[in-house]
């Protein structure tokens, strides 16, 4: 059970190479108050990731345990990999008066904001500044082989439509100025006064992105 004690959650969703990751860690080091919800996924860890600290590294039989178990707070399929949060960390966390963060798709946000669980829950979409920043990002990082890029660049179209299902869309152009924006609404969120940004502007910058 709920309690106004207990911690909320804070969802960043964000177009494959477009710095939801890198936002999430940052926000857990700046902010003591805050827990990564750490994700179980079937796909390979890249040469920079540490099992325990960016992902649960699984095989696709202990996944599908956990769904059997109805473990899962949600749990999607993305780029041939699956990808999950487990229950139990997260309400404990929530429930010992931490704020959760979580780095998912938009697919797992779907599912945790139909759970309607009693918690207080803000979702934040991140966009690349430009398509060419986003596939340099893409190039730069552990995808060497230019079908994997191609294959990010091709479901970003898609994936990009879904800014509105979310409280509020941030563009990542500076890292810093992207975090400071992204805690001065969390903070404007859980204080009720919801602040709303200029979707025109948004709707505008999408539409630069996928023509």
């Amino acid at each position: 059970m709920s309690g106004n004690k207990d911690g909320y959650m804070v969802i960043l969703s964000s177009p494959s190479g477009a710095g939801k990751t890198t936002l999430v860690k940052l926000i857990n080091q700046k902010k003591n108050n805050f827990k990564i919800s750490i994700s179980h996924t079937t796909r390979k860890p890249r040469n920079n990731e540490v099992n325990g600290q960016d992902y649960h590294f699984v095989d696709i039989s202990e996944f599908k345990r956990l769904i059997n178990e109805n473990e899962l707070l949600e749990y999607a399929k993305v780029f041939k990999h699956f990808y999950g949060t487990t229950k139990t960390p997260v309400i404990k966390n929530l429930n010992e008066g931490y704020n959760v963060i979580f780095d998912i798709d938009w697919q797992g946000t779907s599912q945790i904001v139909k759970k309607k669980l009693n918690y207080r829950l803000l979702t934040f979409f991140i966009l690349p500044p430009s398509k060419d920043t986003l596939l340099k990002r893409l190039s730069n990082r552990d995808m060497k082989d230019k079908l994997i890029v191609e294959e990010r660049m091709k479901d970003f179209s898609q994936d990009v439509l879904h800014w509105e299902d979310y409280d509020y869309v941030v563009i990542n152009d500076d890292l810093e100025r992207c975090y400071e924006e992204i805690v001065k609404l969390i903070n404007l969120g859980i204080d009720k006064n919801k602040f709303n940004y200029d979707k025109d502007f948004i709707k505008n910058h999408i539409k630069k992105l996928i023509n």
